[in-house]
Formats: structure tokens, sequence, C-alpha cells
């Protein structure tokens, strides 16, 4: 299925200028087209569309992979425990068995993705938070790979409303959206 994803503006990510009400098309995985919203509906007229507001943006790598996600525990909100991350001696205090990690890796993947990102700088050493990063789509960076929107690339970005995260799409998947 084809899809659109429009936004007020498009950044590509290689430097050239925004592109007022620009659109990606997706096909599957991969972007198949970048344009205007007006000339990817005019080629595309039975593709689905998804209108979002702010900026369309290639997502975001976060380079604190194992301080995020092996380093801290997000704790479930079922428990007594708030709602922050948590780190150092109150970390320490916990029974942490390889399925809790993997349970605080997932909890602390969706806070990433409702940030926009979509990789997280590596290396990760817990094969159950590693695990919970490939499951949601996220990918682990171990360079500095500059991402893009263009066609034949994985239809992998984020939109920005302001400074907050409206959606989040990896690999074509729509992974996270706020509304």
């Amino acid at each position: 299925m084809l899809t659109i994803h429009t936004a007020d503006q498009l950044l590509r990510g290689d430097g050239e200028q925004p592109l007022s009400s620009g659109a990606v098309l997706v096909e599957g995985r991969a972007i198949a087209a970048v344009g205007t919203y007006e000339e990817l509906t005019a080629a595309h007229p039975t593709a689905r569309v998804r209108r979002w507001p702010g900026v369309l943006t290639p997502g975001l790598l976060n380079p604190h992979g194992p301080e995020l996600l092996e380093h801290s525990y997000h704790p479930d909100p079922r428990e007594d425990l708030g709602t922050e991350p948590l780190t150092g001696e109150a970390l320490s205090s916990l029974d942490m068995t390889e399925a809790r990690w993997g349970a605080s890796a997932r909890r602390g993947v969706q806070r990433l993705l409702a940030q926009g990102t979509v990789a997280v700088r590596g290396p990760l050493q817990r094969p159950t938070v590693i695990d919970a990063v490939h499951r949601s789509g996220l990918t682990i960076e171990h360079g500095v790979t500059p991402m893009q929107l263009r066609p034949g690339a994985d239809a992998t970005f984020a939109i920005f409303d302001a400074t907050e995260c409206v959606a989040t799409v990896i690999k074509g998947r729509l992974l996270h959206r706020r509304r």
C-alpha cells in the first residue's frame, strides 16, 4: 500500500533547503519518492494520505543507548517507583533479572520513539535489551550514519510540531503517534 506522509515542511537531511508542503511517498519499507504534497498526490491519487503538523525530518540518533537502556531502569507504571528512569543507588537496590531488564528496555524504547528516535548508539551488551531494541525497529549504530529522506532509503523519519514529536515511522511502520 502506498502512503503519502506530508507536513508543513520537509527536511531531507542532505543540506538542501526545507521543502514547504513537503511529502514522502512510502511503499512498504522504503521511500518511493520525495516531493511536494501536490506533486505526489497528482502522481499517486489512490495513495493513503497522512497529514501532520510541523516538520517531517529524518529520525533522531540517540547517542546514549547503553546509559538509557542498560544503566537505567524504566519503572512499570504498576510499580511504586515513580515514572522517571532509576539509576545509581535506586537501580542498585532493585533485583534486576534479565526479564526485568528486557521489560525496562521495552518501556525505555517507547520513550525514545516518543522523542523521534529511530536509532541508538551502541554497543549494547545485554541480550534482552538488544532484543527489545531490535523488536521495536530501532537500529543500533556504531558509527555516524547520516540519515536522509531520499527515494530508495528506508522509510524512517519523525515529525515534530514545535519541539514535540508528533509521530515516528521506522521502515514504513508508524510506531509512535501523539494523537
